[in-house]
């Protein structure tokens, strides 16, 4: 079990030079017991009874004077950046971990803790755990599964995304198929005696209707190629920060363009691609012969 302490504090971003709230938590030795996870991986692990801190890696790319051997005022205290750690990618390493024993008398907490996190067994001991501790009258406390916690606090935030990107996405997408359309209107329109030609030497509807779309959907296709691994290029790994609407503290992260969203961007794109053929490919069809031979 991990007791542990949390406070906020106040750090510039690196993007903007505004302050913006940052994540301190005090942290016991069994802290790294149970979060296996937390490796440092620059400097080292600060010495209980000072005051040092070790800085998320996410935190470091996010706010300014986080580097190794920097001095942070917070209150009264001064506190010296001795190592950077990673977490796996969680929400950890958006935060500045310090000891306990120090963090409680610097901001007046006595012998108090927000929270202690706890590493069982097993995932099936869960239920017995809770209600183990549920139903003893002597303490009153809230167990939840850390993953539910941060889903939790998470949810306005993910709302707000999803509403936004999908205005985005929606815009974009019916660019893409206008733009689609207006380009294989276009190959249509150019080649109008090729395919009256086609026509006249008994070719049929149907295979001409394939012929566009599939000239589209490779189009489409290649297109759909091309931004995600423009997509792959520029944000995999990209670094930020925004804040989190439950504590109003800011959650550093980094973006993991992996190969499902990549699949779903070139589904997308064919999809696009199939939509905005269609309609050529039905008027390419139903082009009389007499008209397009007369094309130029």
């Amino acid at each position: 079990m991990s007791p542990e302490l949390f406070v906020i504090v106040n750090l510039p971003k690196r993007s903007t030079g505004t302050d913006a709230n940052v994540p301190m938590r005090g942290v016991e030795p069994t802290a790294f017991d149970v979060r296996d996870e937390v490796k440092i991986v620059e400097g080292r692990n600060f010495d209980p009874g000072r005051n040092e801190v070790i800085v998320g890696r996410a935190a470091q790319f996010a706010f300014a004077g986080l580097d190794i051997g920097s001095e942070l005022a917070f209150g009264q205290n001064r506190w010296k950046v001795v190592g950077i750690f990673e977490a796996a990618g969680s929400i950890s390493e958006s935060e500045i971990w310090c000891d306990a024993a120090v963090l409680a008398p610097a901001y007046r907490r006595g012998s108090s803790y927000q929270n202690a996190v706890v590493r069982l067994a097993s995932p099936g001991s869960f239920n017995a755990f809770k209600d183990a501790l549920t139903t003893d009258p002597r303490v009153s406390l809230k167990i939840v599964r850390e993953t539910d916690y941060y889903a939790e606090q998470s949810q306005m935030l993910v709302k707000i995304v999803n509403f936004l990107a999908g205005i985005v996405t929606t815009l974009m997408g019916l660019a893409a198929i206008f733009g689609a359309l207006n380009t294989m209107y276009t190959a249509v329109a150019a080649r109008a005696r090729e395919i009256a030609t086609l026509e006249a030497i008994g070719f049929r509807g149907a295979p001409i209707i394939v012929s566009v779309l599939l000239e589209s959907v490779v189009l489409a296709v290649i297109g759909g190629v091309l931004g995600a691994g423009g997509a792959w290029l520029v944000f995999d790994g990209f670094r930020t920060a925004t804040i989190n609407w439950q504590t109003f503290s800011q959650v550093a992260f980094a973006f993991d363009v992996n190969a499902s969203l990549l699949i779903r961007g070139i589904v997308s794109a064919v999809v696009i691609g199939v939509i905005g053929g269609l309609f050529p490919a039905i008027r390419a069809a139903r082009l009389p012969v007499a008209v397009a031979l007369r094309e130029r």
